[in-house]
């Protein structure tokens, strides 16, 4: 018996099955390859989930960690560390944000996403239509038909998938789903409020990606994106981008909003962050755009008690520092190119569609069977995963080569097209 196998079979034994039977059992990584603990060699065109940004064991990465788990590994939040305050600067710097923008770090997507939701609750009380002295409802929230924020129980209840949801009901109230991509729909949500027998609430925020990660790499047209952000502002609304997959230069920019081919340029009231910003370590965060949404959190408001530690806030640093160095945000947009570019044009029969921007990428299948061609990407040396029965993601670490891609490429093009339905 293999050491994977024995090694499977004690997870199984010790693990909640919220996760299904682990696929291989990973022993070390270097750079976009990992190695499983029989000896096996993989191409990893999945990063953890588009988290390791700057691939396995970079040498600065590990260096950083090493000398701040040294020094001073965390703190209680009554303190401040340098680190978190040098990180909170660079990611306030990067996205653009005005002046009197505030940053709260955390540990994950999901709770980057709590953040955002609590945040949109307390400017909800602000709003005319929301206050009780006039007969005011509560404010709503509105999030997207095949939108993914999370699985805590507040993300959960703006997350669309309702396999996921229904067996957690009933969910956090005022959170309505609009349909997706669809500015009459938004409109029509909008116009709901109103004081009176038949009105609802204000609209507090929108919660939406600019890409639909788990829907299956779907880009939101600029236009869209555009006409959600003027109705925000005209409705008092929060914008609040959702950038725990596409941030921190997965898409070919610091922050897929500053993407002119999605956005057109808008600026939103907060974006959510986390996966590839600390370079694998779990950190997540919230930048609040300007000093009067900031204001909104104070003291006891929200808190966590690992949020900004020194070690997750110096691997953040360390990661942040390589992309400016090796220019892996330029690196992105180039080797994406050449990714979707090689992929349309590698002949695979079974292969559809290819979309995505940077480095999130998917491919559409002509047959639903995705789950099979990760098992056999897999059986051949190369990480990938299934978002949907007929689509599969391809997020590598954004330090990527020209070589790297066209190996990966080499390899998904010999995919049988008999390959069982998922």
């Amino acid at each position: 018996m293999s050491a994977q196998t024995t090694d499977i079979d004690e997870y199984s034994q010790v693990h909640l099955n919220v996760f299904g039977t682990p696929l291989r059992v990973l022993d070390h990584g270097e750079g976009c390859y990992v190695w499983d603990v029989d000896g096996n060699k993989y191409l990893d065109f999945l990063a953890g989930i588009a988290v390791n940004s700057i691939g396995y064991a970079h040498p600065r990465w590990v260096e950083a960690v090493s000398k701040q788990a040294a020094q001073i590994a965390h703190t209680s939040n009554y303190f401040a560390t340098e680190p978190q305050i040098h990180l909170a600067e660079k990611l306030i710097e990067h996205a653009g944000a005005p002046e009197g923008s505030k940053v709260y770090f955390c540990n994950s997507g999901a709770e980057a996403n709590e953040a955002a939701l609590k945040l949109a609750r307390l400017h909800g009380r602000t709003l005319q239509g929301a206050l009780p002295s006039i007969g005011g409802k509560p404010a709503r929230i509105l999030a997207l038909t095949n939108g993914f924020h999370g699985r805590t129980l507040g993300a959960l209840s703006a997350t669309w998938k309702p396999d996921i949801r229904k067996p957690f009901d009933p969910l956090v109230p005022a959170i309505e789903f609009v349909e997706a991509g669809s500015i009459d729909a938004m409109r029509a949500a909008f116009a709901q409020t109103g004081i009176g027998k038949y009105g609802k609430g204000p609209v507090a925020a929108v919660i939406m990606e600019l890409i639909q990660g788990e829907a299956g790499v779907l880009p939101f047209d600029a236009d869209y994106v555009a006409a959600v952000r003027k109705m925000c502002t005209d409705n008092g609304a929060f914008m609040m981008i959702d950038e725990v997959q596409t941030g921190v230069g997965r898409t070919g920019s610091w922050f897929a909003f500053q993407r002119d081919d999605l956005t057109h340029g808008i600026v939103p009231d907060a974006v959510s962050f986390a996966k590839g910003v600390a370079g694998g370590f779990p950190m997540g965060g919230l930048i609040v755009f300007g000093a009067k949404n900031s204001a909104l959190f104070t003291p006891g408001s929200h808190g966590s008690t690992f949020a900004g530690n020194p070690l997750g806030a110096s691997a953040a640093l360390a990661t942040l520092g390589v992309m400016e160095e090796e220019n892996l945000v330029t690196n992105a947009e180039t080797r994406g190119n050449q990714l979707r570019s090689a992929l349309e044009s590698c002949g695979n029969e079974i292969f559809g569609m290819v979309r995505g921007r940077g480095l999130l990428n998917a491919v559409t299948l002509k047959r639903p069977c995705a789950h099979a061609i990760v098992d056999w990407a897999l059986n051949h040396g190369l990480i990938v995963n299934a978002v949907r029965p007929d689509v599969i993601r391809l997020a590598p670490p954004l330090v990527v080569s020209e070589s790297e891609i066209k190996e990966a490429v080499s390899i998904l093009a010999q995919v049988p097209a008999d390959l069982p339905l998922d």
